[in-house]
């Protein structure tokens, strides 16, 4: 036997062991925590990877997270409520499908006692120390942040149930703006080959159901087939079979076109696949595929360069969350790029621009047609206001990427899950019927056209008039 005070000085040692692993592993969180830029006492949420196990049966996770659902959508209510007007406050102006129209003046909220004027004439440091960076000009928070995934809103939601009984309804999350600052729904449709025909929608949605129905005799065998992928539901992230999905019952999956409706943008929402750790990615605002024909770069980070590399590349990653790991997991589809991921590149190329009458064939104002206010904004866009430095005419794209350097205005800080801080080079996106795309910005932090042309007079420092900065809206409403 080993003497009592053996295994007393082995069970000290052991403490002591165990107090320096401990030690060591607090040290070996911060220097992570350090070495990632975010505070020592945030939870990243996860570093690179996903996680691929679930701690919890299924059931007891729907049931905490339908419990805490009310918790994060009063959250996000609350952080709106305090950026943004959210009131209905239509215009005489409407979509391209002539069914909506477009949402009208500044909604971004300023702090008590100073105007956008005024802030216009401050230094980046001065707003930043006197914290007047207006909360509704920072980076989004998505609807919950912690988990992310896509959002579909409840108009796509409830169309999808009725055509294809295939439920997009999350238990754990809702989309968060207002239906009066989504994009028209269904959107029209617009083809380059076939211009002439206008809106070929016939004003219902594209689904797996209806659309041969809908594009017979338009398309060509190459397109319909590539049409059909694109609306074919495959196994992605919160809409799957496995234990972490986020609806009810098991799920077919989700399609390209559950965001990109009609070939546009239902406004759904979801986090950047390019940024490490969880709590710093990006909200990310459905971009639109019309245009997709002459943009050379495709993804608001990645640059990837070409659509069809855009296309694999969002399957074999579980779109959007940028890990192949998860991906796999979840019964990945991994398409075949010569006769699955070209035909879907064929029709994603086929989605034309909506017509803009006042623009020539350069893209710029008809002096005949616009009106005084429209000319001198196009005056504005092009000159003073240096808009087409990263948007040029005919398609207001340079197809580059472009750092605005907003992280000048504010400290980094946490909100709602997120750690709002400097975001990057981000794409220009095309202005070619800017219009029918609301909201605004890579995540959609910006309601209206105002408030967009607020943002960038105030973050690029041209310093526009207010009779400048309305006529350059007006300009915009031509595209």
């Amino acid at each position: 036997m080993r003497p009592v005070g053996f295994r007393v000085g082995a069970a000290a040692a052991a403490v002591c062991l165990c107090t320096a692993m401990a030690g060591m592993a607090f040290a070996a969180g911060y220097e992570s925590h350090e070495k990632m830029g975010i505070p020592e006492d945030v939870d990243p949420i996860h570093e690179t990877y996903l996680p691929v196990m679930i701690e919890d049966d299924f059931e007891t996770m729907m049931d905490k997270d339908i419990k805490d659902k009310s918790k994060f959508m009063e959250r996000q209510q609350t952080l709106l409520e305090r950026r943004y007007d959210l009131s209905d406050r239509p215009s005489d102006v409407m979509m391209s499908g002539g069914e909506k129209p477009v949402q009208k003046g500044v909604r971004v909220k300023l702090p008590e006692g100073v105007s956008f004027e005024q802030l216009a004439e401050m230094s980046p440091d001065e707003v930043r120390q006197k914290e007047l960076f207006p909360e509704g000009f920072l980076p989004l928070p998505h609807a919950k942040h912690e988990t992310g995934g896509q959002v579909i809103p409840e108009n796509h939601i409830k169309k999808i149930e009725e055509l294809e009984q295939r439920n997009l309804e999350r238990f754990d999350v809702e989309f968060d703006l207002p239906e009066h600052f989504q994009p028209e729904f269904p959107p029209p449709i617009f083809l380059t080959t076939r211009p002439d025909l206008g809106d070929v929608s016939q004003g219902k949605l594209l689904s797996i159901k209806n659309y041969y129905d809908i594009m017979h005799g338009i398309l060509t065998p190459v397109q319909m087939e590539g049409l059909r992928l694109l609306l074919t539901p495959f196994p992605q992230q919160q809409f799957n079979q496995t234990e972490d999905r986020k609806v009810e019952e098991p799920s077919l999956g989700i399609s390209c076109l559950d965001c990109h409706a009609n070939g546009h943008t239902n406004a759904a929402f979801h986090l950047n696949p390019d940024t490490r750790p969880h709590i710093a990615r990006l909200r990310l605002d459905t971009v639109s595929l019309r245009g997709m024909f002459n943009q050379q770069i495709h993804g608001s980070k990645r640059s990837l360069r070409s659509v069809e590399d855009l296309t694999e590349f969002e399957q074999r990653t579980a779109y959007f969350d940028g890990d192949q790991v998860t991906a796999a997991k979840k019964g990945v589809h991994l398409p075949d790029r010569t006769s699955q991921v070209a035909l879907m590149a064929q029709m994603q190329n086929l989605f034309d621009f909506p017509p803009a009458p006042k623009l020539d064939v350069f893209g710029r104002l008809d002096p005949e047609k616009a009106t005084e206010q429209e000319l001198k904004g196009e005056e504005v866009f092009f000159n003073k206001g240096r808009c087409a430095e990263c948007h040029p005419a005919p398609f207001y794209t340079d197809d580059k990427m472009h750092d605005l350097k907003s992280a000048r205005f504010f400290e980094p800080h946490m909100s709602n899950g997120k750690w709002i801080t400097a975001v990057g080079p981000i794409k220009s996106f095309t202005l070619r019927g800017i219009k029918d795309s609301p909201p605004y910005m890579h995540d959609g932090r910006l309601p209206t056209l105002e408030d967009t042309v607020e943002f960038f007079n105030l973050v690029t420092g041209v310093n526009l008039t207010k009779e400048e900065k309305e006529a350059l809206t007006a300009f915009l409403l031509c595209l």
